[in-house]
């Protein structure tokens, strides 16, 4: 048996929502063939203006929907953003980072940035975690690289594997620290993927919004967690190849977004503003509560036992419809007897979650 019904009423108005662009001030009215992209609509300028990054990307963390985007698939250096996917390579592929060891000679004297670790000191993984993130030590990947992979290259194998895992698939990683190097490149759409990827991992989420680690004595030079109400990490990058590069999370009343920047003058300013106006756009609503009933059947409910949750516009909400299946006799006795079909939950044409519905 199937049905189909709309989870909200229909009396949404359409209403606008701005995104600054360049020195042109443009706003956006929803698609609502596609969801997740944007009609353009022109206005007059603003007063205030701040110029676009090269490349742009907003995300929302849980559900990876892009809120924004401006050249999101061009292929640009990252600088020392690449450090993001450092950190949760080295997170997912060390047993105890509170495991010290020496520090081996050759990642001594790196240039560019650098906690200026000596040859053969003592440290735990966890603090040239700390010095990876907040101080950027270049230094610092290449220990961690080394203690981890065994080589600069092995490290790298693991962090292209890391990289797939998080869906960026249109990005190549060939050191730990994001020095220029031929063939090393992302996109601000993979970046903020591989970003959304490890603000999952509590102990990455807990050092990018550290601002001062005690044990070192270590500042973190990240200033939107000074300068953004809402800010809880991630990174900063520069070389002269790749220019001012930024990676944001911010938080607001339970909504983690993601704002990736790349090669961007104005990197602090700029984030401000797209995550302001993403915040402004975009709520998080509660699509499906975990105990929700849902009608299968005559006299037959079920649940989803999980929150489902979506960032959405406002006037989408009327867009929003659910269909049920009920699962068949046989699949239920052989499989388990509670799961009694299938809910399905679609804005517009898009399929946003597919679950099982459960026995209430």
């Amino acid at each position: 048996m199937k049905g189909a019904q709309h989870l909200y009423g229909s009396d949404g108005r359409l209403r606008r929502f701005r995104f600054l662009l360049g020195f042109l001030s443009a706003a956006y009215c929803v698609c609502l063939v596609n969801p997740a992209g944007a009609a353009w609509s022109e206005t007059k300028a603003q007063a205030q203006v701040v110029a676009p990054a090269q490349a742009e990307c907003v995300m929302e963390a849980g559900s990876r929907r892009i809120l924004y985007e401006l050249n999101g698939e061009r292929t640009l250096p990252m600088a020392s953003t690449t450090k993001i996917l450092t950190a949760i390579t080295v997170l997912e592929n060390c047993a105890d980072i509170r495991a010290e060891f020496p520090i081996p000679p050759e990642a001594t004297g790196v240039e560019g940035s650098s906690v200026y670790l000596k040859s053969g000191d003592i440290y735990s993984v966890e603090d040239l975690l700390y010095g990876l993130m907040l101080r950027s030590g270049n230094d610092c990947a290449e220990a961690l690289a080394l203690c981890i992979g065994g080589s600069m290259d092995s490290f790298a194998l693991r962090m292209n594997e890391t990289a797939r895992k998080a869906g960026a698939l249109h990005s190549h990683f060939k050191n730990p620290h994001g020095l220029p190097c031929e063939g090393h490149y992302t996109t601000a759409r993979d970046l903020t993927l591989i970003a959304c990827y490890a603000m999952h991992n509590p102990e990455f989420r807990k050092i990018v919004g550290t601002r001062y680690y005690e044990p070192r004595h270590w500042a973190n030079k990240n200033k939107m967690l000074k300068t953004y109400e809402s800010a809880v990490g991630i990174k900063t990058g520069y070389t002269k190849a790749a220019g001012r590069c930024l990676v944001t999370a911010a938080e607001r009343d339970g909504m983690t977004l993601v704002c990736t920047v790349l090669n961007c003058p104005v990197m602090y300013e700029r984030s401000a503003v797209l995550l302001d106006d993403a915040f402004q756009a975009y709520e998080r609503v509660r699509i499906l509560g975990a105990d929700t009933p849902v009608p299968v059947a005559e006299n037959l409910r079920g649940c989803t036992r999980e929150e489902l949750y979506y960032p959405l516009l406002p006037e989408e909400k009327m867009y929003l419809r659910i269909e049920t299946e009920k699962a068949p006799e046989m699949f239920g006795r052989q499989k388990n007897d509670e799961i009694i079909g299938q809910v399905k939950i679609y804005l517009s044409n898009q399929l946003l979650f597919s679950r099982n519905l459960y026995k209430l």
